[in-house]
């Protein structure tokens, strides 16, 4: 399959050309209205002479020359013929616009599906859809695309991948959105919307991958592209849909994909840093920013925001406070500098900094105003507030350009315009903008998200990353589930530092082992039918003497008659108590497109209480491991809070790793796993697993 010479083709053929609305006749409207090579665009209708008064061919064959693209906007019953016919002529691929395959779920539309499917592998060509809008190839200026749109210049560097064609239209009708590539791919049955995305990462022109995505067809090639960009470090932005379960089952039954777990796609999305974004304006204004910025800045990320106005001024500091970005203090001689070109009435101590409005009205006193600023080695990027709108009835706007032009004459670091509230910009303000290597960011709340996104990205280091995961080698069926003996034999297997217990057949035998662990111990129900122990009644704590745990034996034993009869029993399981400490959960969920995923939180009874967790891919080294554990809303409890003594996170940091490393070895086989509680000590001592369930596969 040659998808380079699909996707950069230099002959295109239309089927099915009309002049009629309609996906077919949109794709011959594009290409009037924009191909640079008409001469190599052939529209195909044997009912047709002309089509927008241009010359009609009546079959494939009939094309003097080989053709590398064909855009097929017949009915779906003829698709299967036009693409024997394409490759006779040469063709690499094709654009299958027709609907009714497995997206409506009947036994027709997948059998049809398969078809396409089984054609595309024998004759060897890239399909893209069925179900789709096709593509537009602004690097080449080759328009295989169904939806028309305002005409207006939009080459950029963006490469952009979309399983919904809508979605693709939007953002063509944006008037700032510019791309090198814009791809609807549908169904993307033959070839995945990962393979175009791996095509957007490789290609020279594309300075920014994105993508709206609702599922991974191909997890593998999913997770292999991010990992390319991570090492060639261009950024990819997702729009990923399927946060909630309604979203995840429209998208599902939109293009038949799986959404996956949302959690698992934004622990994968921070492994390799990937940006997710949450809408469409979100996405246009991040790319945007990342494809026009002159220059990124240095991976500290300071900023400095500079207004004309106090509220604005007020506005920055809020938002930038929200999300979390870094305002850099200005150095002494900064301060100095800028009292000696703002207006006695301007507070030049402060970032973000008010300069007045003065300034506006005189490019060389904003130049230098915005060049004190940038010289300052505290600021890695610079940000100018003002709202241009569409009609110009101040010159100031044209000042500001100037002293803007001025200032980046003399220094690399890059820059930004923010706007505060959104409306029309105007048009060649914005390009000149553009041409300078300066954003026109849009209103406050999505300029900001995209700041932080920056501000994420370019602090992200490859190389402290384990670029990988452990998708297992076949998909896990069943649920076997083990005791908590078992499961905690398992681990010592793996090489934990674990106290097991012993398993007690009789109440004698439990409180003679009982006896020789050392009071106070734990008594608890053994069985691996049994997964929530408490809820029956099977467990007992803090037993001091032979005959409590003789009573507790009696009591365990009754409770789970009464409350799990039928139950098989292993027998009593005892166990030392442990001294107290924080009580953490870690524990191990297979996704069934990702593999292991590790999760850490706060343990006890508040795991499910405040939901406060992190999840990572496996494996992973310490750093990622003291990420996750920093990343918690209750690392605080865990660093010494209100004097108590500070956690041995380093400790916690190991543990996780090596739980990590196991869920790697057992993947083929490892369900779920969690520890909870995972007491958690001081520095010095190491952490202890309390209780342990492992549930794995059903053996072959």
């Amino acid at each position: 399959m040659d998808l380079k010479r699909f996707l950069k083709p230099r002959t295109i053929a239309v089927v099915g050309a009309t002049e009629k609305e309609g996906f077919a006749g949109g794709t011959c409207k594009n290409n009037m209205d924009y191909s640079r090579d008409l001469d190599h665009v052939y529209f195909i209708n044997p009912k047709r002479d002309t089509v927008f008064g241009k010359k009609c061919y009546p079959s494939l064959a009939d094309v003097p020359e080989t053709i590398d693209t064909v855009v097929i906007g017949t009915p779906k019953k003829t698709v299967i013929d036009i693409m024997r016919q394409a490759k006779a002529k040469g063709a690499a691929g094709a654009v299958v616009y027709a609907s009714g395959f497995s997206e409506i779920g009947t036994p027709e539309g997948k059998a049809d599906e398969q078809e396409l499917k089984d054609t595309a592998r024998e004759l060897d060509m890239a399909v893209m859809g069925p179900n789709c809008a096709g593509f537009i190839n602004y690097v080449d200026h080759k328009y295989c695309y169904s939806i028309l749109h305002p005409v207006r210049e939009r080459e950029g560097s963006v490469g952009f991948v979309s399983q919904s064609g809508q979605i693709c239209m939007s953002l063509m009708d944006s008037p700032n959105m510019t791309f090198s590539y814009c791809i609807s791919c549908g169904n993307s049955k033959t070839v995945s919307a990962e393979m175009y995305l791996d095509f957007l990462i490789d290609d020279p022109d594309t300075k920014v991958a994105a993508m709206y995505l609702e599922g991974a067809n191909e997890p593998a090639l999913l997770e292999a592209c991010f990992r390319k960009a991570a090492q060639k470090k261009k950024p990819v932005v997702i729009l990923k849909a399927g946060r909630s379960e309604r979203a995840s089952a429209i998208a599902a039954s939109h293009t038949g994909s799986m959404a996956g777990a949302d959690a698992t796609f934004d622990a994968l999305f921070r492994k390799y840093g990937v940006i997710r974004v949450d809408d469409m304006q979100e996405l246009l204004s991040t790319c945007l920013m990342l494809a026009q910025l002159r220059s990124m800045p240095d991976k500290r990320c300071n900023f400095a925001a500079i207004c004309l106005s106090g509220g604005e001024t007020a506005i920055c500091a809020d938002e930038g406070y929200k999300l979390g970005l870094n305002y850099g203090d200005f150095e002494p001689e900064t301060v100095e500098k800028l009292k000696g070109l703002l207006p006695f009435y301007a507070s030049p101590r402060n970032n973000p900094l008010d300069i007045t409005a003065t300034p506006a009205y005189q490019p060389e006193v904003l130049a230098e105003t915005i060049l004190a600023v940038m010289d300052d080695p505290n600021i890695d990027m610079a940000l100018l507030g003002f709202t241009l709108m569409d009609e110009i009835v101040d010159d100031s706007f044209y000042i500001m350009f100037d002293g803007i032009k001025l200032a980046l004459e003399k220094t690399t670091k890059p820059f930004a315009c923010l706007n505060f509230i959104e409306m029309s910009r105007n048009a060649e303000l914005t390009a000149k903008f553009a041409a300078l290597g300066v954003p026109m960011l849009p209103c406050t709340k999505y300029a900001f998200a995209a700041l932080k996104s920056l501000q994420d990205y370019v602090s992200y280091e490859a190389k402290e990353h384990t670029l990988e995961v452990a998708i297992p080698d076949q998909k896990l069926k069943g649920r076997r589930a083990l005791s908590e003996y078992a499961s905690k034999s398992m681990l010592k297997e793996a090489g934990f530092a674990i106290d097991t217990g012993f398993v007690a057949k009789t109440r004698e035998e439990a409180m003679k082992a009982a006896e020789e662990a050392g009071f106070p111990v734990a008594v608890k129900i053994e069985s691996d039918e049994i997964l929530h122990k408490s809820d029956v009644g099977g467990v007992k704590l803090n037993l001091k003497n032979a005959d409590e745990v003789g009573r507790a034996c009696d009591e365990i034993l009754e409770n789970v008659k009464q409350n799990a009869a039928g139950a098989r029993i292993n027998g009593l399981l005892v166990q030392k108590m442990f001294e107290p400490g924080k009580e953490l959960i870690v524990g191990v969920k297979s996704d069934p497109q990702f593999g292991p995923m590790v999760l850490l939180g706060l343990g006890g009874v508040f795991a499910e209480v405040f939901k406060d967790t992190a999840i990572y891919p496996a494996p992973f080294n310490k750093k990622e491991a003291m990420d996750m554990i920093s990343s918690l809303k209750s690392y605080k409890l865990l660093t010494g809070y209100r004097g108590e003594e500070p956690c041995g996170l380093d400790a916690v940091a190991d543990f996780l790793v090596k739980l990590g490393d196991f869920a790697v070895a057992e993947k083929n086989r490892l369900v779920e796993m969690d520890i909870n509680p995972l007491f958690v000590y001081p520095k010095g001592k190491a952490p202890v697993a309390a209780d342990a369930l492992i549930v794995l596969a059903e053996e072959e």
